[in-house]
């Protein structure tokens, strides 16, 4: 047999993926370029890894058991990598985060430091929403995940950051009530805050959209109202762009954290990154976020 390891990576991501389109787009690839090495791999074993029925990729049996092979494989690999930089002096390892769509506000500045001092880590950070966040914790794909609410139905331990604080917004500073409420999609943390606010408040939606980065646009080019986390919205708010709207029962207050399983075994490096946080938090949050604490 003569494979590779980015193919054995490959081949653990469609597996994980269930599409080569997925795929292709977490390991930032052409869907053609994946799909030639994936069939290059293929081409070592004489039974199917995968199969297609109905337009579903589908893995075989087969298929399941070379890939827990393969990620044993990997994480060897990784291993061997990560013993080495050890012995040339570097603290090394990987560190998993999933984080809400609008942590990328938040936790590149609880990385930066951390990062500049371990030079030999691997971080894999992934950012989506609330839904595919809790996903990755609940099927302990990540070492921590940072949300601004507390997952049901999953123990987690936590670690708290700074409030999360949720304003309505406009183009201008009063309410045109001709123009309509812009919700974000179902599973995100903002909507269920706005659904909350609005419920109460007894108005309906009218326009939903997939990002807090379109439904802010939305609002800029004057298409309509929302609730948007204060944290990303700085520079709209130096620039006039976008004007906080002042109404009864705002802002609605979360708090960033940080979580991980219930009792999950942090690795060393993971363990490593928690100390770190709660020793620099308030030093960052200071320095970082000085403009948000005035709100």
């Amino acid at each position: 047999m003569n494979y590779t390891l980015h193919q054995l990576q490959i081949f653990l991501e469609v597996v994980k993926q269930e599409s080569i389109t997925r795929a292709a787009e977490e390991m930032h690839m052409t869907q053609p370029a994946l799909s030639i090495q994936l069939k290059n791999f293929q081409m070592q074993f004489d039974l199917p890894l995968t199969e297609v029925i109905g337009k579903k990729l589908y893995v075989t049996d087969f298929g399941k058991s070379i890939a827990a092979i393969a990620e044993n494989v990997i994480n060897e690999a990784d291993a061997i990598k990560y013993k080495t930089k050890e012995y040339e002096g570097f603290y090394a390892g990987k560190l998993r985060i999933s984080s809400a769509s609008t942590g990328k506000y938040v936790i590149p500045y609880f990385l930066s430091e951390f990062l500049s001092i371990y030079q030999g880590i691997d971080l894999r950070l992934d950012v989506s929403n609330k839904t595919s966040v809790l996903r990755n914790l609940k099927n302990n794909e990540i070492d921590f995940a940072l949300v601004s609410v507390l997952p049901e139905n999953i123990e987690v331990e936590e670690e708290l950051l700074f409030e999360n604080k949720l304003y309505l917004v406009g183009d201008t500073k009063k309410i045109n009530k001709s123009k309509p409420f812009i919700y974000r999609e179902e599973g995100s943390a903002t909507r269920m805050a706005m659904d909350q606010y609005f419920n109460e408040q007894e108005k309906r939606k009218t326009m939903e959209l997939t990002s807090n980065e379109a439904v802010k646009q939305a609002v800029i080019a004057g298409l309509g109202y929302t609730i948007l986390p204060l944290i990303g919205i700085k520079n709209e708010l130096i620039n006039n762009q976008i004007h906080i709207i002042k109404s009864k029962g705002l802002p609605i207050v979360t708090h960033w954290r940080l979580v991980w399983l219930k009792n999950k075994k942090l690795s060393p490096l993971a363990q490593k990154y928690l100390n770190f946080v709660r020793t620099e938090k308030y030093k960052i949050i200071q320095s970082e976020f000085n403009w948000y604490l005035n709100y």
